[in-house]
């Protein structure tokens, strides 16, 4: 069959207009793969499908975001490791980041923070840009956005409103050298202990207590074997959405935008959800049995400033001098 003109400009205004459902059938130019270690409840993981949205939207169609939660994807240091090597794209990390950037360390300090008015403060000023470019630096990771994470606070069988009430209470703490040493200091006996063997450690009686922020306690059903919650708010943090620097470096300049203003979108997202997540986790609890105790966060900040200040990096400690003398 011969083609003449009408048959070109026919064919090539089909392809034309095919354009799209050919990448529709054939997926987007780049796929970006997000694991962290949250389930599908958690506020980071709604806001992670709230980046994916927004990109896809921002970039019509041509960045697709897959999200992996609940370490489907890998273990958060497994992550971290693969983002390195530029097997991974995305996670959402924050402490652990401290095994290369020392800064990192300044997201969970006992006490550095007594408001999430002022953590805020911290996270988005001059001190959060230096944590963010020392991760980037010697990581080679790049945060993005940040996410809060709920207070921790300590359940128990008894009421605990001042340090004193402590004595002797065999509390598990997770195998972290600053917070264990901070506990010995408040005058509890703290067990580093892996998480799910805590709640039949706390049926049986090996264990008095725990502290966790209120998502683990629900998630865990700890009010199943203690009657507290005692307020101590001992550590407020917040954690990173972060990309690969490998990943970050393929991008164009006008997609480095939108995913910038993507994670922007997800961060606002998630502080909506967080505020919303804390005070259900709340009434929840309480429907369950359990009683909230207002402890006294003063007297438990001034006892653990010096086991806090002894046990820090030597690089973050004029920060962390700063933080208690701030808060008073």
């Amino acid at each position: 069959m011969k083609l003449n003109r009408r048959h070109f400009t026919a064919l090539a205004g089909a392809s034309l207009l095919a354009t799209p459902a050919i990448r529709a059938a054939y997926g987007a130019e780049v796929t970006l793969k997000l694991g962290h270690l949250a389930n599908e409840q958690n506020s980071w993981h709604k806001a992670s499908l709230k980046f994916g949205e927004e990109l896809a939207k921002l970039t019509d169609g041509r960045i697709e975001v897959q999200v992996f939660p609940n370490e489907s994807l890998g273990k958060e240091i497994d992550l971290i490791n693969g983002m390195q090597l530029g097997t991974a794209d995305m996670t959402i990390t924050g402490e652990s980041l401290q095994n290369w950037s020392p800064m990192a360390a300044l997201l969970a300090i006992p006490y550095a923070y007594d408001s999430l008015e002022y953590m805020d403060e911290v996270a988005s000023g001059d001190i959060g840009t230096q944590i963010r470019e020392d991760i980037l630096a010697k990581a080679q990771i790049r945060p993005i956005a940040y996410f809060a994470r709920g207070p921790r606070n300590l359940t128990s069988n008894r009421e605990i409103v001042t340090p004193d009430d402590l004595d002797g209470l065999k509390l598990r703490v997770p195998n972290v050298p600053l917070f264990v040493k901070t506990w010995e200091a408040l005058g509890a006996r703290p067990t580093p202990m892996a998480f799910g063997e805590v709640f039949t450690s706390l049926q049986n009686g090996t264990l008095d207590a725990q502290e966790n922020p209120l998502a683990l306690i629900e998630s865990a059903n700890i009010n199943e074997v203690q009657k507290f919650v005692n307020k101590t708010e001992h550590v407020r943090s917040w954690i990173y959405l972060t990309i690969s620097e490998m990943t970050w470096g393929r991008l164009s300049a006008e997609d480095q935008e939108a995913v910038t203003q993507a994670a922007e979108t997800a961060q606002t997202l998630e502080r909506e959800l967080f505020l919303e997540d804390e005070e259900r986790l709340a009434a929840s609890l309480q429907e369950k049995g359990m009683t909230f105790i207002d402890s006294d966060k003063a007297a438990f900040a001034a006892k653990s400033k010096d086991a806090v200040l002894a046990n820090v990096g030597e690089e973050i400690k004029p920060m962390v001098e700063e933080f208690f003398a701030v808060q008073g």
